[in-house]
């Protein structure tokens, strides 16, 4: 199981110092959709020149014109981009093309997906890289998890590999990972944590 670290707030030299603490035990850098609204595709390049071990992901969060946007990320140096589940079969097939002209991966975050069994399955056929259940940052403080939706898409996928993310901790590691999903995203657990290198060593282990 790969430890994707979700950066989202923080300043760009913030970013470069965190992974840098963290070194190790994180597997994929994400450049979170505020960040990259913030600047670009700037951390992308920035991060892979200096981090070439970790791969990293550009949370896009495409919804139209998949394999430009795509496109554009996988030239400033992403490995994997997100596209949403809810966008259109075209945009998805899009970003696949593009995935694979630049040797990348495309992940579909299903972020208020209604019917999640049926759109994992259907997304499943499309030839992506990891369908990620996500748990809505605006919904996180009802107490919902995303252990129940990863549950559907690990019984219905048979090509893509499952992700989870939205407000995985300590206290919800365990479950996720006796479940199994080839990556964990966490954010605040580790970014907001008094010993940062610690707290992502931590999780580490626990998806081991």
């Amino acid at each position: 199981m790969k430890l994707q670290l979700a950066l989202d707030t923080l300043t760009l030299e913030e970013c470069m110092t965190l992974l840098q603490e963290t070194r190790g035990s994180v597997d994929i850098a994400e450049v979170g959709t505020p960040f990259i609204i913030e600047e670009g595709m700037r951390p992308v390049r920035e991060f892979k020149q200096h981090f070439p071990e970790i791969e990293i992901l550009a949370d896009a969060k495409i919804m139209d014109a998949g394999e430009l946007e795509a496109e554009t990320a996988f030239k400033a140096g992403a490995d994997i981009v997100t596209v949403l589940g809810a966008s259109n079969d075209e945009t998805i097939l899009g970003a696949v093309k593009a995935a694979k002209k630049y040797n990348g991966k495309i992940m579909i975050d299903m972020i208020a997906v209604k019917d999640l069994e049926a759109r994992a399955k259907e997304i499943d056929a499309m030839g992506v890289d990891y369908i990620c259940v996500h748990t809505a940052f605006d919904v996180q403080q009802t107490g919902k998890n995303p252990l129940d939706e990863l549950m559907i898409v690990n019984r219905v996928i048979t090509h893509a590999k499952s992700a989870v993310a939205g407000g995985v901790k300590l206290a919800t590691i365990d479950a996720i990972a006796s479940e199994g999903a080839a990556v964990v995203v966490v954010g605040g657990a580790i970014c907001n944590a008094k010993d940062r290198a610690a707290a992502a060593k931590e999780m580490k282990q626990h998806l081991k």
